[in-house]
C-alpha cells in the first residue's frame, strides 16, 4: 500500500488518531450493524482502546512494531502487525467477519491510495459495510488562507520525512471511493471552524456483493 515510516509510539495514551476525530466517528458508526470494527493503521491502538470502552467491539492493525508492541499491553488478542507487502489480514484476524473499517489520518501517507481502498473493499465485500475514513481537510476557503498568511510551506513542508503525500478534498476522496464501489453517505468537518476544519470524516458503504 505504501511505504511505511515508524513515528515511534512514546506511551499507551499517545496517539496519532486526534481527540477531535473521536465522536465524530462514534457518531457515524452504525449501532444497528452491530459493528465489528477494524482500524487499519491503528498506531499505539489508543483509538481502538477509547472504542472498546465505549462498548464497540474492535480490532486494530499497523505496520509499526513498536505500535503493536505498545497496543498489545492491555490487549493481546486485538492487535496484529500488518504487512502491507501483502494483501491479507494477519493470520490473528483472517477468519473475523468485519463489517466495519476505520482509517484515521493514514490515507494522505499512501503512495497508492487506489490499492489501499481495494484491499478495504476485499475485507467487507464477503458481507458488506461501511468505511470510514479520516483525512486532513482541504478545501478552496482553507487553502486560500493558508496562502494568504503565507503558511504552504510549513503546511506542505517537504522535509518532513514520512509526512503527507497526497493532499484530499471531499470530492477528491468521494471520487476514490465511488472507483470501487462505495457510496457516501455522510461527511463530517473535524476541528476548529467550518471550512477551516483540520480534518474531514467520510463515510461510505458496500453493498454485499
Amino acid at each position: 500500500m505504501s511505504d511505511y515510516r515508524d513515528y515511534g509510539f512514546p506511551g499507551e495514551e499517545s496517539t496519532h488518531a486526534h481527540a477531535y476525530l473521536q465522536q465524530p466517528l462514534v457518531q457515524l458508526l452504525n449501532k444497528d450493524l452491530k459493528p465489528c470494527i477494524l482500524d487499519l493503521g491503528c498506531g499505539n491502538g489508543s483509538l481502538v482502546r477509547f472504542l472498546l470502552n465505549k462498548g464497540f467491539d474492535a480490532y486494530g492493525t499497523d505496520a509499526s512494531e513498536e505500535g503493536i508492541r505498545i497496543a498489545k499491553n492491555l490487549h493481546p488478542d486485538r492487535f496484529a502487525l500488518q504487512d502491507l507487502s501483502t494483501d491479507d489480514l494477519p493470520s490473528l484476524l483472517a477468519d473475523i467477519s468485519f463489517n466495519t473499517i476505520i482509517s484515521t489520518e493514514v490515507i494522505e501517507h499512501l503512495y497508492n491510495p487506489r490499492k489501499f481502498i481495494t484491499f478495504c473493499k476485499t475485507i467487507l465485500i464477503k458481507s458488506g459495510g461501511d468505511l470510514i475514513i479520516s483525512t486532513p481537510y482541504h478545501g478552496y476557503l482553507k487553502n486560500l488562507s493558508l496562502s494568504l498568511i503565507g503558511y504552504w510551506d510549513k503546511h506542505l513542508d517537504p522535509l518532513w520525512d514520512g509526512g503527507h503525500i497526497k493532499m484530499w478534498s471531499k470530492n477528491t476522496l468521494t471520487l476514490l471511493l465511488e472507483e470501487q464501489g462505495f457510496k457516501v453517505s455522510n461527511f463530517i468537518g473535524c476541528g476548529r471552524y467550518p471550512y477551516l476544519w483540520k480534518s474531514m470524516m467520510i463515510k461510505a458503504t458496500l453493498a454485499h456483493a
